[in-house]
């Protein structure tokens, strides 16, 4: 009987906690959150999303060829975001998502195309890395690609 107990209790905890892990918001899930708090420009959902101290930097090619990287604050993000007028429509299209999670560490990368006001401007690669703090995915560190070129 002693042993009937034991198992049922091993089975009742491993259901619980396997949905509760089934909860938890995935890597692709926190991305695609992301993209819709950057729609609604929500800076306070963007800014949970993301641990303190995250960086941003977009990498393109000047106007002689040669490649050009920008380093960006998360915090002056939010702030750019924040300021965009109402009147202006803006739409970052993701192509698809690679994800690679390894424990507490997980990338996601995003093909896009951009549309400032309905026009195409750019397209490019987000890559997205995330760490798991206390069970919650925290965007640390997000780079892009920006170019008009082979875009697809």
């Amino acid at each position: 009987m002693q042993k009937i107990v034991i198992a049922l209790l091993l089975l009742v905890n491993t259901t619980v906690s396997a949905q509760n892990e089934s909860r938890e918001q995935s890597p692709k899930q926190l991305v695609q959150d992301f993209f819709e708090a950057f729609h609604k420009q929500d800076t306070l959902a963007l800014r949970n999303l993301a641990q303190k101290g995250a960086k941003l930097e977009s990498v393109s090619m000047d106007a002689e060829g040669n490649t050009k990287l920008s380093s960006e604050e998360y915090s002056k993000f939010l702030k750019s975001i924040a300021s965009i007028p109402a009147e202006v429509s803006f739409e970052e299209k993701l192509h698809e998502f690679r994800v690679e999670e390894n424990g507490l560490l997980a990338t996601v990368t995003t093909p896009y195309s951009f549309y400032y006001n309905g026009d195409f401007t750019h397209c490019g690669v987000n890559s997205f890395q995330l760490v798991k703090f206390n069970g919650t995915w925290k965007i640390v560190y997000l780079i892009d690609t920006r170019t008009t070129q082979a875009c697809d």
